[in-house]
């Protein structure tokens, strides 16, 4: 039992700094949930006036519909600025853990996980853009009206963009993992098929559900699984060697 009571006060500056750090990302995301939702008439026009879609007619679907529309956006608004700071909570929260090489490693990667997650979460909303511009046309050209409901139309623009975003984490995720030696530049050419299958499984989950689109989504993951490779091909023998100085 003494043991037991050791080890648990071992981790336990561990476990109150995670507390804190939980604290802190809920925080976030309440004030970011409460400004989303003040501003959400503002953000509202700016997207809209930025995806204008010709022959589409974007309607609410009842008069209170515009309350559940601002929370939406109060969620998605806390979710978009979380995700970076978790992400870096995440890699703080492990450094203790690490050797020094390792730490300026990992403190590395944070600035291209953030990039990525922003780059990922834009691209997913420009694809979208021109998916629901084609989506729209050929309704229009086999007679259907397009009527939107706009809690569905903005809840899969930023449902999308923000799970592109993610996904677009795993090259940096990758080259931490190759970073420390968990797995090597050869592992990854080894799965590569298992890899672009996962890309396609992904991506297809998300909408829309048009093969331009998937395509369009899945082709910059294929170009940063190989970039990803090839970056470290040449430098995973360097950070051995420093590894084991």
């Amino acid at each position: 039992m003494e043991e037991f009571n050791t080890n648990i006060e071992k981790f336990l500056p561990y476990l109150e700094d995670l507390r804190r750090r939980l604290f802190r990302v809920v925080i976030i995301f309440a004030i970011f949930f409460v400004v989303g939702f003040f501003f959400a008439g503002t953000i509202l026009k700016k997207i809209l006036s930025f995806i204008h879609i010709d022959q589409v007619t974007i309607a609410a679907s009842s008069p209170f519909q515009f309350i559940d529309v601002a929370m939406n956006f109060g969620f998605f608004s806390a979710i978009i600025v979380c995700i970076p700071y978790i992400i870096y909570s995440f890699y703080v929260f492990i450094i203790p853990a690490l050797t020094k090489t390792e730490r300026i490693k990992l403190l590395r990667s944070i600035p291209l996980s953030i990039g990525l997650f922003i780059v990922g979460f834009s691209y997913g909303f420009f694809v979208l853009n021109y998916a629901l511009e084609l989506l729209a046309s050929i309704n229009i050209s086999l007679g259907v009206a397009n009527f939107w409901n706009i809690g569905q139309f903005l809840s899969q623009i930023f449902i999308t963009s923000a799970l592109l975003g993610l996904v677009f984490e795993f090259p940096a995720l990758l080259t931490l993992l190759i970073k420390l030696g968990i797995i090597t530049p050869q592992t990854l050419k080894d799965y590569r098929r298992v890899a672009y299958l996962l890309m396609f499984f992904l991506t297809a989950l998300l909408p829309p559900t048009d093969i331009l689109s998937l395509i369009a989504m899945v082709l910059p993951l294929v170009l940063l699984y190989e970039a990803t490779i090839l970056l470290n091909k040449d430098k995973y023998h360097v950070w051995t060697l420093e590894s084991h100085k």
